[in-house]
Parts: structure tokens; sequence; C-alpha cells
């Protein structure tokens, strides 16, 4: 009995250890990686990122700096997540598989498109990143590097290639898929972006937001349609020359 009871005993302490060790869960039921990117783009915005230290991410995020270095090396690390994640967001339009089956629902898609990409990159904390890449550039180009390449180079390419399985559906006419993703990102920004890093102007407001991004999804459906009408206007006077006697 007293070896039952001495076992029983050993158990309960084993399981009260256990417990205790137990890494603390956030109420909201985020994983730790999420809390930690959060926490990270909090304090970059509110200190900076050379004021801000690992100690300071782990205590905000509610985890240990054991469990916060066995996700990121460096700060330098958790920043390039940081950076990763925001422009992931950006192309969440873009996310599903299938291309849309009208002009129409292409065009509603290049608005949401222009509305997310604006409406993220709008926010303090984004323009924070920007801005941080951009001093850092001399001691850390690579962090640049990796801004563009995440952020603008991807959205150009996701929407390239949209809007050539558009074309190949036959929903907007031949035309650079490359060269329409160029102007569709430059008559959504303009001179924004550069307007919000130097803090010369307010953030957008949302019929801004909405009146910038259909006036690019407005650029890329006529400009397709102008190029495909000029195209066949070409390809008719090309035959009715061909069609007269020598």
């Amino acid at each position: 009995m007293a070896y039952q009871r001495k076992g029983y005993v050993c158990r309960m302490k084993t399981a009260r250890i256990a417990t205790r060790r137990r890494p603390p869960q956030d109420d909201t039921g985020a994983s730790a990686r999420s809390r930690i990117v959060g926490a990270a783009f909090r304090l970059f915005f509110e200190r900076g990122f050379g004021a801000t230290s690992m100690l300071e991410i782990a205590t905000r995020a509610k985890v240990s700096k054991r469990d916060l270095y066995a996700l990121y090396a460096n700060k330098q690390a958790l920043l390039d997540d940081c950076i990763g994640e925001r422009t992931r967001a950006m192309r969440t339009p873009l996310a599903p598989a299938t291309v849309p089956q009208s002009r129409q629902a292409l065009a509603a898609l290049l608005v949401e498109l222009g509305r997310t990409v604006l409406q993220t990159v709008s926010r303090d904390e984004v323009l924070m990143v920007y801005r941080l890449c951009i001093a850092e550039s001399d001691r850390a180009p690579q962090l640049a590097r990796m801004l563009d390449a995440s952020g603008r180079a991807a959205n150009h390419k996701a929407l390239a290639e949209l809007l050539a399985q558009a074309q190949a559906r036959g929903l907007i006419g031949a035309a650079d898929p490359t060269a329409l993703a160029t102007r569709f990102f430059a008559v959504l920004w303009d001179s924004l972006l550069m307007q919000l890093l130097l803090r010369t102007r307010a953030a957008p407001s949302q019929d801004e937001i909405e009146a910038r991004a259909g006036a690019a999804a407005e650029a890329i459906m006529s400009s397709a349609s102008q190029n495909s009408s000029d195209t066949s206007s070409r390809c008719r006077t090309s035959r009715s020359r061909s069609s007269r006697p020598a």
C-alpha cells in the first residue's frame, strides 16, 4: 500500500511539473509564431528596429527567449518574416487558382487586388518597414532586396501570370502581360507611396482607395481591349490586301 501511495505521489508531482512546463497559451489561440511576428511589428513601429531587443519581443509575445530563438536566430531573421507576411497578404486576391470566367469578374478581381495592396501598404507599421529598409540599406542591403523581391516584384509577377491566363481564356486582348502589370501598379500608386514615405500627406481615405483601384483596373481592361481591337483591325487590313488581285 505504501509503495502504491508513493507511486501515486510521484505521478502527481510529475504531472504538476509537466503542467508548469507547458508553454503559455494566448487567449486568442494564435500560434507562437504569429504572436511573435505581431509583437515584433508593433515594437519595431513603437521603438524602432535598433532599439527593440529580442527579450522585449519575447515578453510582448508571451513566449520564452528559448522559444523565440528556436524560431528566429536574430532580429533580422524576424524582420524578414515580418516583411514576408505583409507582402503575402497583399496577394490574397490572387490566391484562387481559377481564372475569372468573365471580363466583369476579372475587372472585379483587379479592383480587389488594388484595394488590398493600397490598404496594406498604407498602414503605418508597413510604411515603417519600408523606411527601415531604406535606413538600413548601407548596413543590411539584403533587407531592401528582400522587400522588393517579396513585395513589388512578386506582385508584378503574380498579376502578369493572371493576365496571361486571362488572355488564354480570351478575356482580354493580346498584349504583353508584364507591361500590363506595370501599367496597373503605375496607375494605382502614381506618386502616393513616395508621399506616404516622406510623410507629406495622410493615408488615403477609403473613397480614394476605391477610386485608385477602379482606375487601375480600368487602365488594364481598356488597354487590353484597345490592343485587341488594333490587332483585329490590322488582321482585317492584311486579309483585305492579300485578297486583292495582283
